[in-house]
C-alpha cells in the first residue's frame, strides 16, 4: 500500500492556533473536467513544448492533513487602536518592491518578519489608455468574434456609442483572432479555463508558507500556472497577500533552474494575474534579464511569444527586443508569414527597429502578401508606420490593388492602418482612393472620430480632395467632436483647409472645432504645435479667432511653443503673425517681436535661395523677363510676402505700362560692368556717315572739351546727334527703336555703349513716386504640388498667399505649370512671346 510521506516539523507556538488549510491535491479527474484539460494542455504542450504533468493520485491523501496557522503573526507592523483589517491590507501595499530589493535570499521567513505583498492595478499603466473613448470603432470581423470573447461582448453592450470605443491592447490584435497558427505566438487574454475555487487558491498559499524555500521549480511554476485562474475579483486579494509575494520571492530566486517551457508557462500566469505595477518593477527587471539570457536557446515561436507577453503585461523590454531583432537579422529567412505579421506587430508595438533588418522584412513581406488576408496586411502597415520605416513604391501599389478590390471586406481597423502608410509613403494610388471615396458614406458614420481623422488627414497629405469623402467627414464630427482630442481638432482643421474645401455645412462644422479648441486648452499646455496648427489651417480658410490668436502670440504661449515642444515651431509662430497683420487690420491682441521676426525673415530666405530660387522653371523665367524688360533691374526674385515660405518674381510698371527698375543695386552692377568692359567709343565725322551712309561736311561731335566731365560730354554728343540724324521716337522707351530717315537702326544700348553714358541709373532716380503711380506684380511660377491632386483647385496655403497679395496690393501673375512646364522646351521666341502676353495682359 502507497503511503504518503509527511514531513513534521516544529512549529513556534504563536502560529498554531488559528486557520486550517491543507496541501493541493492533484490535478484529478474529480477536480478538472477531462476534456478542458486536454483542451489546455494540448495547447500549453505545443507552446511550451511539453506536457503538463499533475499530482498523483495518491497526493490526494494528504487533503486531511491539517495544521494551524496565524499569518499576522509574520506581519511586523503593530496595529494601531481602531485601526481596521482593510487598512491593514494598505500597509502591505508598497512592502514588495522592499523586499525584493532589501531582503538577502538566504535569510528565512522569520528573519525578516515577512512584510511584504503584492498590488498592482489591474489598468495597464499608460496616460494614453485615459483617452480610450476617442478612437477606432469594432471592425466587422471583430465584432463577429466578439461572440468567443464575452469580455469584449460585455463591454459593447454597456457603451452606448459602440463605434468611439477602442481598446488600445485588444484592437491592434485582431488579425490574431482570424488563424489558429498565432496561437502558439501570441498571449489571449480571452482563454476560457475552469476558474480556481477560493478554497484551492487557500490551500495553495499555506503550501508555500509550508515548504518556504524548499519549493522545487516545477512546483513553484505549478502554483503560478493554477493560482492565475483564480476569478478576476479575487486576484486583487491575493497580490495583496503575504504568502503570494513569498511565492514570487522564491520564483525569482529559482529563475535560473526553471527550464524553458517552465519559465514559460510561469510567465503567462505573471500576465494573467497582471503584475505590473511599480512596486514589482525589480521583479520584473530579474525575469527580463532571464529571458534576455536564454534569447539564443529559444526558437522564433517562443522569442515571439515572450515579446507578445511583455507587450500584455504593458513593459517595455528595449534591451530583450534588441537581442531578440538582433537574434531574426541573422535567421530571417526562415520566418513563417505568421511568425513574420507577429514581429511587425511586436516591432510597431516598441516603436524601434533597424533600418536595415525592415528592409529584409520588407522584401519577405513582398513574397508573403498575395497569402495575407486584408487584417494581416493592417497590421504588417501599422508595424512599419509606428517604427518609421516606410514601405518601397512598388510594395504600397501592390498593397492598394489587394485592398482596393476587397476594400468592402476589410475592417475600419485595418482600414485606417492602410491610410496611415500611404500618408507615410506619399505614394498615390488613384484606384484604390477612388474606391475609398465611394465607399465612405457607408463606413464613415461606423469609424470612431480618431480612425476618421486618420483618413481624411492621409488624403490631405496625398492632395486627395474627394467631396463625397469629406462630406460624409464633415457630417459625422460635429456631433461627436467631444470625443475630439486636441489633436483630433487640429488635424481635422488643417486637412479641410489644406485641400481648400468648404463643406455644406461649413458653419456648423467649422464652428464645432473652434469651440472644442476652446474646451480644449488645457492640453495646449502640453501640445502647443496643435494649436498652431489648427490656427493656420483656420486662417487659410479666412477665419480668425482673436482670442485663441492672442493666446498663440501671446509671449507666455511663444516660450512654451519654442522651448517645450519638439518641433520647430518658429515658422507656424511667424507665419501666424503675418498673416493677422495683413488680414486682420481691427485685431489689437499679442504680435511676435521684431527680433524674432527678423529671424524668421533671414532663416526663409537662406532656404528660398538654396532651392526656390535655384529651381530652373524660376531661373528661366527670371532670365527671360529680364532679357524682355532691359535687364536684372527691373526684376526682383525674392519673398514678396516671407510668412508665405516662397519666393515670387517682383514686376514693377508705371501708369503707361513702362517697366521701372526695382533696386538701384542692380542697375549700378549693371553699369560697372558695361564701364569695366567698355572704354567709351568717340563720335567723329567718320563714324556717323558710316552709320547714316551719306557724306558730312560738318563735324556734328567734336571731343569732349578739357573742361567737360565724362558724363556731360557723353549726353551733349548724344544730344547733337539725336538732332543731326533726326531720331523718332516709336513706342514705348526701353522697348521701342530709334531709327535714321536713311533707315539705320540704333537703339539707346547702342547709345549708352558708343558714349559710355549712365542713362538707367538717372532713370531710376526718376522713379514714379506715390504708390497709385506703380503698378506692382508678383509673378508667381507654379508647380503640381500647389494644387490638389489631379485638379486645378489651389491647395489652402497658396490661396491664401493669393489672397494676401491681392490685399497687399499686388496683381498676381501665374505661369501654371500646365503651361509653362512643356513651354520650357520650346524656343526662346515662343517663350518670350508668352511671358509677354501674361505680363501686358495683366495690366489691361
Amino acid at each position: 500500500m502507497n503511503m504518503a510521506a509527511v514531513i513534521w516539523r516544529k512549529l513556534p507556538r504563536r502560529i498554531c492556533n488559528q486557520r486550517a488549510y491543507s496541501k493541493p491535491t492533484g490535478c484529478t479527474e474529480a477536480t478538472k473536467p477531462e476534456c478542458e484539460v486536454r483542451d489546455v494542455n494540448d495547447r500549453q504542450a505545443e507552446r511550451y513544448g511539453r506536457t503538463i504533468l499533475c499530482l498523483p493520485k495518491e497526493a490526494s491523501v494528504l487533503k486531511d492533513y491539517k495544521i494551524h496557522a496565524k499569518p499576522a503573526a509574520y506581519n511586523s507592523t503593530i496595529r494601531r487602536p481602531g485601526q481596521n483589517v482593510s487598512s491593514e491590507t494598505d500597509d502591505y501595499n508598497d512592502n514588495f518592491s522592499l523586499f525584493l530589493e532589501n531582503v538577502p535570499s538566504a535569510l528565512g521567513i522569520k528573519q525578516v518578519r515577512n512584510t511584504y505583498t503584492v498590488t498592482c492595478s489591474r489598468r495597464l499603466s499608460s496616460v494614453r489608455n485615459t483617452l480610450l473613448d476617442l478612437v477606432y470603432n469594432k471592425s466587422s470581423e471583430e465584432q463577429g468574434s466578439a461572440a468567443r470573447w464575452p469580455a469584449a461582448t460585455t463591454r459593447q453592450k454597456l457603451d452606448p456609442d459602440i463605434a468611439e470605443i477602442y481598446d488600445t491592447k485588444e484592437d491592434p490584435r485582431g488579425f490574431q483572432k482570424l488563424s489558429d497558427a498565432y496561437r502558439v505566438l501570441c498571449f489571449n487574454s480571452f482563454e476560457q479555463s475552469e476558474p480556481l475555487s477560493a478554497e484551492e487558491g487557500q490551500r495553495i498559499l499555506c503550501n508555500v508558507s509550508f515548504l518556504k524555500s524548499s519549493l522545487t521549480p516545477e512546483t513553484i511554476s505549478d502554483h503560478f500556472h493554477r493560482l492565475s485562474w483564480l476569478p478576476a475579483e479575487q486576484r486583487e486579494a491575493l497580490k495583496a497577500d503575504s504568502r503570494f509575494a513569498m511565492l514570487c520571492r522564491y520564483s525569482v530566486d529559482s529563475r535560473g533552474a526553471f527550464t524553458l517551457p517552465q519559465l514559460l508557462q510561469l510567465f503567462e500566469a505573471i500576465v494573467r494575474l497582471q503584475i505590473s505595477s511599480s512596486s514589482s518593477h525589480t521583479f520584473l527587471k530579474a525575469y527580463e534579464a532571464e529571458f534576455c539570457r536564454r534569447v539564443w536557446d529559444m526558437e522564433f515561436s517562443q522569442l515571439l511569444f515572450v515579446a507578445d507577453l511583455w507587450r500584455c503585461l504593458g513593459r517595455s523590454v528595449p534591451q530583450y527586443m534588441e537581442i531578440v531583432l538582433s537574434c531574426v537579422a541573422l535567421r530571417w529567412k526562415g520566418l513563417t508569414m505568421p511568425q513574420l505579421v507577429q514581429l511587425l506587430y511586436v516591432i510597431g508595438e516598441n516603436r524601434r527597429a533597424p533600418p536595415e533588418l525592415m528592409q529584409k522584412l520588407e522584401w519577405l513581406l513582398s513574397t508573403y502578401l498575395e497569402q495575407m488576408n486584408l487584417e494581416e496586411v493592417g497590421a504588417a502597415c501599422l508595424g512599419f508606420f509606428k517604427s518609421k520605416n516606410g514601405f518601397s513604391e512598388q510594395l504600397m501599389k501592390r498593397i492598394g490593388d489587394k485592398v482596393s478590390a476587397r476594400i468592402e471586406d476589410i475592417s475600419s481597423y485595418s482600414l485606417v492602418n492602410v491610410m496611415k502608410m500611404f500618408r507615410y509613403t506619399h505614394v498615390d494610388h488613384l484606384p484604390f482612393l477612388k474606391r475609398l471615396g465611394e465607399v465612405a458614406p457607408e463606413k464613415i458614420p461606423n469609424i470612431g472620430t480618431q480612425g476618421v481623422m486618420h483618413i481624411v488627414l492621409a488624403c490631405a497629405s496625398l492632395h486627395y480632395r474627394d467631396k463625397n469623402l469629406l462630406e460624409a467627414v464633415a457630417s459625422k464630427v460635429p456631433s461627436k467632436v467631444h470625443y475630439c482630442r486636441s489633436k483630433d481638432v487640429a488635424k481635422y482643421l488643417w486637412s479641410f483647409s489644406t485641400l481648400n474645401y468648404e463643406p455644406e455645412n461649413a458653419e456648423e462644422f467649422f464652428g464645432s472645432l473652434t469651440e472644442q479648441l476652446h474646451r480644449k486648452m488645457r492640453e495646449f499646455e502640453r501640445f502647443p504645435e496643435h494649436l498652431l496648427t489648427a490656427l493656420l489651417a483656420l486662417a487659410f480658410m479666412g477665419r480668425f479667432p482673436h482670442d485663441l490668436i492672442d493666446v498663440a502670440l501671446s509671449p507666455q504661449f511663444v516660450k512654451l511653443a519654442m522651448e517645450e515642444s519638439p518641433f520647430e515651431l518658429k515658422k507656424d509662430l511667424f507665419t501666424l503673425d503675418g498673416t493677422v497683420a495683413i488680414e486682420c487690420p481691427d485685431y489689437q491682441g499679442h504680435r511676435l517681436p521684431l527680433q524674432l521676426q527678423q529671424e524668421v525673415t533671414e532663416m526663409l530666405w537662406n532656404f528660398a535661395r538654396q532651392d526656390i530660387c535655384v529651381k530652373p522653371e524660376v531661373v528661366e523665367a527670371a532670365t527671360l523677363l529680364q532679357i524682355m524688360l532691359g535687364g536684372p533691374q527691373f526684376v526682383k526674385n525674392h519673398m514678396i510676402l516671407p510668412h508665405t515660405r516662397s519666393a515670387d518674381l517682383e514686376v514693377h510698371f508705371d501708369r503707361t505700362g513702362e517697366p521701372l527698375p526695382l533696386t538701384m543695386d542692380a542697375a549700378d552692377e549693371k553699369v560697372k560692368k558695361l564701364e569695366f568692359k567698355f572704354s567709351g567709343v568717340p563720335v567723329t565725322d567718320q563714324l556717323i556717315s558710316q552709320l547714316a551712309k551719306r557724306r558730312v561736311d560738318r563735324p556734328i561731335v567734336k571731343s569732349e572739351p578739357d573742361n567737360m566731365t565724362g558724363n556731360e560730354g557723353a549726353e551733349t554728343g548724344k544730344t547733337m546727334l539725336r538732332a543731326e540724324v533726326g531720331l523718332e521716337d516709336r513706342g514705348r522707351p526701353g522697348l521701342s527703336l530709334k531709327v535714321f530717315r536713311s533707315g539705320v537702326p540704333l537703339t539707346d544700348s547702342l547709345l549708352n555703349t558708343l558714349t559710355n553714358s549712365k542713362i538707367p541709373v538717372k532713370q531710376a532716380t526718376n522713379q514714379p513716386q506715390g504708390p497709385s503711380a506703380i503698378q506692382k506684380l508678383a509673378v508667381q511660377i507654379s508647380n503640381r504640388n500647389h494644387y490638389c491632386y489631379g485638379s486645378r483647385v489651389l491647395l489652402g496655403l497658396h490661396s491664401m498667399k493669393r489672397r494676401q497679395l491681392v490685399q497687399a496690393g499686388y496683381v498676381v501673375v501665374e505661369l501654371p505649370h500646365w503651361e509653362w512646364f512643356p513651354l520650357l522646351k520650346r524656343t526662346r521666341s515662343e517663350k518670350l512671346s508668352y511671358l509677354h502676353q501674361k505680363l501686358y495682359n495683366s495690366l489691361d
